[in-house]
């Protein structure tokens, strides 16, 4: 066995390991403060579906296969993961990714279900992921990889804080909480994956957010609020990290842009 095919492996193993615990911490998160009540809907003669109560964070844990669900996306996003290090000549990012991928999975389904991503799972995020791109530095004996971190967390945050500010109610902040941290995993991997990571999410969202509103309006449903943006966040840094450098180097008829 290629020790590229056994970094891959294990990369899988590892991650749907820790994804595994997701239901798990997702029981034990705090519920957030309720909202106040909108009294004004947007739009005349196009209403609104009115919100659903959000459910419980101890009721998302016991879904039925959840932890089989979490096990299979942990090894799925683990394999790329590893492929995309080895692909990259970035084997110091892999113990970053390996705690992105739990970190995740769980966010990605508690997006899909409540529209909520919480603070209480990105923002001790932040310091781990730090000091694991700063050994990440140390293994690939390369600092300029941390200038590269720094910059994707400066991009990818300000322009998603940028976009809540301009339209809040299209784009939360626990989405530029999360747009950080995929910064800084994109920027470390480089331009390539960077660039190509931002625009897949936005891509995959319009896609993902089309279909419903076509389907609700073809069956005469009234319009829902938003739809979450997480997962979409999530993939897109994922097929940045596996397809930005060939994508881009392609595109460009030229050397990688990384």
């Amino acid at each position: 066995m290629s020790s590229d095919v056994l970094l891959v492996l294990v990369a899988a193993l590892v991650a749907a390991g820790l994804s595994a615990m997701v239901p798990t911490v997702v029981a034990r998160l705090p519920e957030p403060a309720p909202e106040p009540e909108v009294e004004e809907r947007e739009g005349v003669g196009d209403p609104l579906a009115p919100p659903t109560p959000k459910i419980p964070y101890a009721v998302l844990a016991r879904a039925r296969g959840l932890r089989a669900w979490c096990v299979l996306a942990g090894a799925a996003a683990g394999a790329a993961c590893g492929f995309a290090v080895e692909e990259l000549g970035r084997p110091g990012l892999l113990p970053a990714l390996l705690m992105m991928v739990p970190l995740g999975v769980a966010l990605a389904y508690i997006d899909a279900r409540t529209r909520l991503l919480p603070s209480a799972l990105i923002k001790p995020a932040y310091p781990a992921l730090v000091a694991l791109l700063l050994l990440g530095a140390v293994v690939d004996g390369s600092w300029t990889v941390l200038r590269g971190a720094a910059l994707g967390w400066l991009v990818l945050g300000g322009l998603y804080l940028v976009l809540n500010l301009v339209y809040p109610a299209g784009m939360g902040y626990g989405d530029v909480r999360l747009a950080g941290l995929l910064g800084m995993v994109l920027g470390y991997a480089g331009l390539a994956p960077l660039l190509v990571g931002l625009e897949a999410a936005f891509l995959l969202g319009a896609v993902g957010g089309l279909v419903p509103v076509v389907w609700r309006r073809v069956r005469g449903l009234p319009r829902v609020r938003g739809y979450p943006f997480g997962p979409y966040m999530l993939l897109g840094a994922l097929v940045g990290l596996v397809v930005g450098e060939p994508l881009l180097r392609a595109l460009l008829g030229g050397p990688s842009a990384g």
